[in-house]
């Protein structure tokens, strides 16, 4: 059986994936797997022993326009799957699925679901489970009772290279080190950075815990807004790691703490401590769909009263990111240490 499974989403869509990927192994250790994602998720894949391939779509760059989504289907004809396993629900997946001769095509009841050949309502906005265990219920389309695993992410040789030599250059070694992931894709996720820079003085003083700040290229205000308010010295990585160091990182780490995010996601998938901080509450965004899933993941939420959130239109100053306290984080991360 030749089985493709695609999620051309962001970076927790992915992670929260990959359980899927254990499940077709478990059941069918004989197939033959591959995942469509887009260039930026694919290192997430890397190492990854259940799947046999990445394909990369690229549906912002080379494969934007309708000749060039054309030929992708094209491509995927030639591969010959006869099983295609649509994550995230978009017009051109379903379109380039059809076109490309898969039998079966397996989806949610939206954009173009009628080309689907098994299919589930798409409901996830109600937000009545876990993103991963959406993923999970439609393997029961094809006579798949799913086992629940968590998202597990492999290590690279390389990567781990690197964050040997990056310890050992900072003197990390049996020191307290805490990663904060200071942004995110939408500003009504991010908590202040003043107050990430107060959690950072209260982590300093209690645990003398050396403060390591991941952020992106783009990301960099943030950054200097921390430094601004912090005062002391930290290790700043902002726009310095790709996905596979930033693995690696989170795999030597203490403690991560950060906003609703990717990074999130990743540090819980190496079996790291997280703590991942919620503003927004409708339903299909909430923790309760949303929360990163590891053994040592926590999450902190407050509900502001809002009847309608508008995002990143808020017209309350993002009142239910406010209102979490650094002393609260704190005391989180207080309990994730003693355990460690």
């Amino acid at each position: 059986m030749r089985i493709l499974i695609t999620r051309t989403d962001r970076i927790g869509d992915v992670i929260l994936s990959l359980p899927v990927i254990e499940n077709l192994r478990r059941v069918w250790p004989q197939s033959f797997l591959a995942m469509v994602v887009r260039p930026y998720t694919a290192p997430l894949l890397k190492n990854n022993p259940f799947l046999d391939e990445i394909i990369v779509y690229d549906k912002y760059g080379q494969q934007r326009g309708v000749g060039a989504s054309l030929r992708f289907a094209l491509f995927l004809r030639r591969k010959r799957f006869d099983t295609a396993l649509i994550l995230h629900p978009t017009n051109r997946m379903h379109l380039i699925t059809f076109i490309a001769g898969i039998r079966k095509r397996i989806g949610w009841r939206k954009k173009l679901g009628f080309l689907l050949t098994h299919s589930l309502p798409h409901t996830k906005q109600e937000g009545a489970k876990h993103e991963r265990d959406y993923n999970l219920e439609l393997l029961r389309l094809i006579g798949i009772v799913p086992q629940k695993v968590l998202p597990r992410l492999y290590p690279d040789r390389e990567a781990e290279e690197w964050i040997e030599n990056f310890w050992q250059r900072h003197a990390l070694g049996g020191k307290t080190v805490i990663a904060l992931g200071i942004g995110a894709s939408c500003p009504s996720k991010i908590w202040p950075t003043g107050y990430f820079a107060e959690l950072a003085k209260l982590l300093r003083e209690r645990y003398k815990a050396e403060i390591v700040i991941v952020a992106s290229e783009a990301e960099k205000h943030l950054r200097d807004e921390f430094a601004e308010n912090y005062k002391y010295e930290f290790l700043d990585l902002t726009g310095k790691l790709d996905l596979i160091r930033i693995v690696s990182l989170f795999r030597k780490i203490n403690l991560f703490i950060g906003n609703d995010s990717g990074l999130a996601h990743i540090c819980a998938a190496v079996d790291t401590a997280v703590i991942s901080i919620f503003g927004r509450g409708q339903p299909g965004l909430s923790p309760r769909r949303w929360r990163p899933l590891g053994r040592k993941s926590m999450f902190i939420h407050k509900d502001a009263g809002c009847k309608i959130c508008l995002a990143h239109n808020c017209q309350r100053g993002f009142l239910c990111l406010r209102m979490i306290k650094p002393e609260e984080v704190a005391l989180l991360a207080a309990g994730l240490l003693r355990e460690n």
